[in-house]
């Protein structure tokens, strides 16, 4: 039945001009040629709520109509995938276990990636906070318990003071939403970029832990419509705020409507989220007792609203619903039916579940949870069926809605031409700078290399007693999912998970594919400096504007960069397959320097191996893998000096998996005191960061030669200590050299020694650098704290 007269736009008989103007007027956010489309789809021109929906479904941030036929180029089957890309996360295995009830049972690592860029940049603290709020639900969603997130986040120039204030919010956001949840936040990077002016970036990963017979899907069971499965509405209750929100960030981000848009962004309530997680966790419980976990689905409300989280719950087989949105608790008065349809409002989900089971659900969260008592009108509420038909959406006994579910969730999308720009990519020419104890000063007290503690000090990372090594610690986080389960053995218990964020996005100004390469297998260095093992990843696309082709081919490049290193490198507990890509996310309209925002996560059989970037003990050899080469590119050296470069790193990949595969063996076997992955600021930087410990707490010196550390012995000096070439610097005890060496030749890698570790707190680079680590470690600590 479709919608009434009076509700029709009447599409079909507006000039171009007239479709535009009535477009604008009603806030739908399509391009006339999708507003004709949707009319061609329909054989009817849309309804005023038809259209507004399509707007967000539609929008790049919900179906993906730009990129999905490239992300079908990544990687993401393996012997231990669970769940892969489609659903709100992915789940990889982690541990397969005998319980102490006597039940064996496999362990999934749900994985969740997100991005609210656009909010954080109009509202900070609410778009930062309502970021976390989204993952977390995402995790929930699976059936799991959320045990971790981490945060990487782009800013713009430090100096500017819309920046300071962008920081300070989001950070407030991150630390008001992220510690009363109770969730640890275990990881995250941080930079600083004049690209970033227009538009910051504020990703966020989310882990949980769910057992397989425990996984609840975000799509319905095939019986759901022959049995008339009931769809129920939970949590806060619908307003007006973030309407908008999904088409909102699909568009590139206008300063002018800053004001305006600030309605499209969510309000934070982490109290009535953190009773949300509770009553659902009990819920989850219940439904395993009675053994009808197979009869439920659940999906977060976030992108879409209402709409968004039922329809993609059904088009998964072909199905329709029932909707009567009328029946939606509600926070206000008054609200349109579109907005009651499509409003983001925070906290909410959308349950679906067999007819049997709906009246339990409904009283477990009104009456023993009492979510009425808890925030006003919060509650759940039963407002329609899954059906064989279309999607049907009804308010005050009439239809504002009706199509077929799979033409709303996939009826735009593009096959975008690409290219690549024209680009004059030249190396700097400059003098070797007369004093390198300066340079390296500065560098260690700029804002992209110093002490993250300003931020990250905020931020819960001990809650739930998991957290074995904290942010900043070592290159990774680790936690230990299973420490406080008393239905496991002391060996599971002993399993780690670490995590790891990674982009260096202004590679992007010379390569966008190696951006994203080096991406990848930096974030797979930073959990085997640890002792991990990479297992799985997420992916977070920040990238232009998809209707440029020059911007189109910076995604198209982007996304081959990830496979083909994910591919390259594989994983190494299941030669031959590839380290998998499980959960991602495309954020476009971005007006910055392009970024393939890599969360890595890595497995560990035991957490007592794990091993942190400190310098132990005086006396150590210190040793390097990875030869230095000229590749300043897109630098923090070049950074420094007005220059962006040429030759951006570029990851051998055998090489890398080499390096990453003897670093965890050398772990794993005892071998190894401490040890760092080489990245921002090169060699010199990673020594430095070793000596300084990563709290700033460290007090142990070295002495390092550079006769020995680069491929070519003619490269100049200030290249051998900054240039970005990827690899390790590890700390060994002398007697364990020898095995070292001999475990790292059965992996073809060459083990450089390059000098030791004094009890003297000095930093001694041949006879060019001799700095007091005091010092040092005084510009490091205070150099973010002082320009923020």
């Amino acid at each position: 039945m479709p919608p009434s007269p009076d509700q029709i736009l009447a599409f079909s008989q507006m000039s171009d001009e007239e479709l535009l103007a009535c477009m604008a007027e009603n806030k739908i956010a399509l391009t006339v040629e999708e507003a004709r489309k949707i009319t061609e789809i329909l054989g009817r021109d849309p309804s005023l709520t038809e259209a507004i929906v399509w707007g967000i479904q539609g929008s790049e941030h919900c179906s993906y109509k730009s990129s999905r036929s490239h992300l079908g180029s990544l990687p993401t089957k393996g012997p231990h995938v669970m769940i892969g890309p489609g659903e709100d996360a992915g789940i990889v295995e982690i541990a397969n276990v005998e319980c102490k009830d006597g039940v064996t049972r496999k362990f999934g690592l749900a994985m969740a990636h997100e991005s609210h860029n656009h909010p954080s940049q109009v509202v900070p603290y609410e778009g930062a906070a309502t970021g976390v709020g989204g993952i977390v639900r995402d995790v929930l969603c699976m059936g799991a318990k959320v045990i971790a997130t981490a945060d990487p986040l782009r800013f713009g120039n430090i100096n500017r003071t819309q920046t300071k204030l962008i920081t300070e919010g989001v950070a407030n956001g991150i630390e008001g939403y992220g510690n009363p949840i109770g969730v640890p936040n275990i990881a995250g990077d941080l930079y600083f970029e004049d690209s970033f002016n227009p538009n910051c970036l504020v990703n966020v990963v989310c882990l949980g832990l769910v057992a397989e017979d425990e996984i609840i899907h975000s799509y319905v069971p095939e019986e759901a419509a022959d049995e008339g499965y009931d769809i129920i509405i939970l949590g806060k209750p619908t307003d007006n705020s973030g309407m908008g929100g999904a088409s909102f960030s699909s568009f590139m981000l206008d300063e002018d409507e800053k004001e305006a848009n600030k309605s499209a962004v969510q309000e934070p309530n982490p109290f009535l989220k953190r009773h949300l997680l509770e009553s659902t966790y009990d819920l989850f419980k219940i439904l395993k007792e009675k053994g009808e976990l197979g009869r439920v689905s659940l999906k977060d409300m976030g992108a879409g609203g209402n709409v968004c989280s039922t329809v993609e719950q059904i088009d998964h087989w072909g199905y329709g619903a029932d909707i009567d949105i009328e029946k939606v608790h509600q926070g206000m008065e008054g609200l349109h039916p579109s907005v009651i349809a499509c409003s983001e409002t925070q906290e909410r989900f959308a349950w679906i579940c067999h007819p049997s089971l709906t009246q339990m659900i409904l009283d477990h969260y009104n009456k023993k949870w009492a979510l009425p008592e808890i925030a006003y009108n919060a509650g759940a509420s039963h407002v329609g069926k899954v059906t064989h038909g279309n999607y049907v959406l009804r308010h005050n006994g009439e239809v504002l809605l009706d199509a077929k579910a799979k033409d709303i969730t996939q009826g735009l999308k593009y096959d975008r031409p690409y290219q690549a720009p024209e680009r004059e990519l030249t190396e700097p020419e400059f003098a070797v700078p007369e004093n390198l104890e300066t340079t390296l000063l500065e560098m260690m007290a700029g804002e992209n290399m110093a002490s993250r503690l300003p931020i990250y000090e905020r931020y819960d990372k001990n809650v739930q007693g998991i957290t074995i090594i904290e942010s900043g610690q070592a290159d990774a986080g680790l936690i230990a999912p299973f420490r406080n389960r008393p239905d496991v053995d002391e060996e599971t218990q002993k399993i780690g998970v670490a995590l790891s964020v990674d982009c260096v996005s202004r590679q992007t100004k010379i390569s966008p594919y190696w951006s994203a390469a080096n991406a990848v297998v930096e974030s797979m260095r930073n959990v085997a400096a640890i002792g991990a093992t990479p297992w799985a990843a997420t992916d977070c696309l920040n990238y232009g504007n998809p209707e440029i082709p020059e911007e189109m081919w910076e995604l198209v490049e982007g996304i081959r960069g990830v496979g083909d290193a994910l591919r390259a490198v594989e994983c190494k507990s299941f030669p031959g397959n590839p380290v998998p890509v499980v959960s991602g996310n495309v954020s476009l309209y971005k007006s910055v320097d392009a970024s393939a925002i890599i969360g890595m996560v890595g497995r560990m059989k035991n957490i007592e191996k794990a091993i942190t970037l400190k310098l132990k003990e005086a006396g150590s050899t210190l040793v390097l893998l990875g030869k230095r080469k000229d590749e300043c590119g897109a630098s923090e050296y070049y950074r420094m000096h007005g220059e962006v470069g040429a030759n951006v790193p570029q990851a051998d990949f055998a090489r890398a998996k080499s390096e990453i595969y003897t670093v965890i063996d050398a772990i794993d076997a005892g071998l190894v005191r401490s040890c760092h992955d080489i990245s921002d600021g090169g060699l010199g930087a990673a020594l430095v960061e070793m000596a300084l410990g990563g709290h700033g707490d460290g007090q142990i010196g070295f002495r390092v030669s550079l006769e020995n550390v680069a491929e070519d012995s003619t490269l100049r000096t200030d290249k051998k200590l900054f240039s970005e070439t990827g690899g390790f610097v590890m700390e060994v005890a002398p007697e364990n050299l020898a095995a070292v060496r001999e475990l790292a030749a059965t992996h073809d890698v060459e083990i450089i020694e390059v000098g030791q570790t004094t009890q003297a707190a000095r930093l001694q680079f041949d006879d060019l650098i001799d700095l007091d680590l005091n010092d040092m470690r005084d510009a490091w600590l205070n150099g973010l704290r002082n320009k923020l």
